[in-house]
């Protein structure tokens, strides 16, 4: 079973998307967060479940109602650690800076 660290970028990311959502409804905002640490915690074993993406990376695709969220890692094999780098809403443009 791999290790799930969570970088300090994704965990602010976790923050900015939980602030969003509390804005309209603060117990929406922790389900979902709450929802996705959990999905996270999936990577331990499965660490390969997520799409390949650029430079070894992969995106793990959360769906959560009509939409979801996309969280971009990199499985560092030779430690067995999944290092989450960053989580994004599926509607947002891109991944704010790494």
């Amino acid at each position: 079973m791999a290790r799930v660290e969570i970088a300090e970028h994704a965990l602010a990311d976790l923050e900015r998307l939980f602030e969003f959502l509390a804005a309209d409804d603060p117990q929406r905002a922790r389900a979902q967060v709450l929802s996705v640490r959990r999905a996270l915690a999936l990577l331990a074993d499965h660490p390969l479940i997520g799409r390949e993406a650029e430079d070894g990376r992969r995106e793990l695709i959360l769906s959560r109602g009509r939409y979801g969220y996309i969280a971009k890692y990199r499985w560092l094999a030779a430690e067995d650690v999944v290092l989450v780098l960053a989580v994004r809403h599926q509607r947002e443009a891109g991944y704010s800076e790494e």
